[in-house]
């Protein structure tokens, strides 16, 4: 895999755990049928926001370590 190939497919990871991170967020706030699910509600808008979390936060960090050796090997 080409390292613009893996930096699309990282991008697309944060992409998608950031907007599963704005879903539970909503279902958690704004949403009366997850509120009138009771404890159910809470555990499907808590594993979207954990879900989002685990895609987005080691991908950005994996990223930074990708973005900071390209940059380290181009000053060279």
């Amino acid at each position: 895999m080409t390292d613009q190939k893996l930096i699309l497919l990282l991008k697309t990871c944060i992409t998608i755990g950031i907007c599963l991170i704005v879903t539970g967020i909503y279902l958690h706030n704004f949403n009366e049928t997850v509120e009138a699910m009771g404890v159910t509600g809470i555990v499907i808008s808590a594993m979207c926001v954990a879900f989002g979390m685990v895609l987005s936060l080691p991908t950005k960090m994996y990223l930074t370590f990708i973005l900071v050796k390209h940059e380290a090997n181009n000053n060279q």
